[in-house]
């Protein structure tokens, strides 16, 4: 029997698009059902019940939650094909270091104040965001990716907020590629994926929804 897979998703989130591009480049077909986080359906509050968040892959009608696990599971279900973290136990622990760390860091919170503030507020949360960027940049040094010469698990969790940094750089007025060169140059490299350039939407869609989103001029 074939595997039964449905992805409970919103198009413009970075943590959803992990998983797209993670299904992407094992070549997984599934169902999407996009989501209205302003009404949120009964599937997805009965899929997840805790969180009652984006995304959830539904596996066989079992949910998986929270998009690094999802992106681990699909590495381990899948794994004859297009492996995301390495097979060294030391560089797996180091893979799965970085992205939790970018997580824990809450770029995607930060970011949300870059939007959102004013003043000292909005310039603190600029000054933190790069900060951040600016560190994974120096674990990424000259290599093409995270993970060396391969295309894998850390580029999979910092890669779908590239998405975001038009909206980052026009409400805040920096250039990223001024401030993090190295991170651009990666962004641009994973951009030539086809599972990544399909996966994330149009900067400026984003912009145009996150203006709307946030009642922004």
């Amino acid at each position: 029997m074939a595997d039964e897979l449905v992805l409970l998703d919103t198009c413009v989130s970075m943590f959803g698009m992990r998983v797209r591009i993670a299904l992407a480049e094992k070549g997984i077909k599934y169902e999407y059902k996009e989501q209205d986080l302003t009404n949120k359906s009964e599937l997805l509050l009965k899929m997840n019940s805790i969180n009652k968040k984006i995304p959830v892959l539904i596996h066989n009608g079992k949910p998986i939650c929270e998009s690094l696990i999802i992106v681990q599971y699909i590495d381990e279900v899948w794994n004859d094909r297009s492996p995301f973290l390495p097979s060294d136990p030391y560089q797996r622990a180091q893979a799965r270091f970085w992205a939790d760390f970018f997580d824990q860091k809450a770029v995607y919170a930060v970011g949300k104040k870059l939007v959102t503030t004013k003043g000292e507020e909005q310039e603190a949360a600029k000054k933190e965001f790069l900060e951040i960027y600016k560190t994974m940049e120096r674990e990424l040094g000259e290599k093409p990716y995270f993970g060396g010469e391969k295309f894998g698990y850390v580029d999979i969790a910092l890669i779908t907020f590239y998405s975001w940094f038009y909206v980052y750089e026009t409400l805040e007025k920096f250039s990223m590629e001024a401030e993090c060169p190295k991170i651009v140059a990666w962004a641009k490299r994973c951009m030539q994926k086809e599972s990544v350039a399909k996966t994330l939407p149009d900067q400026k869609k984003v912009y145009k929804r996150v203006l709307e989103l946030y009642g922004l001029k």
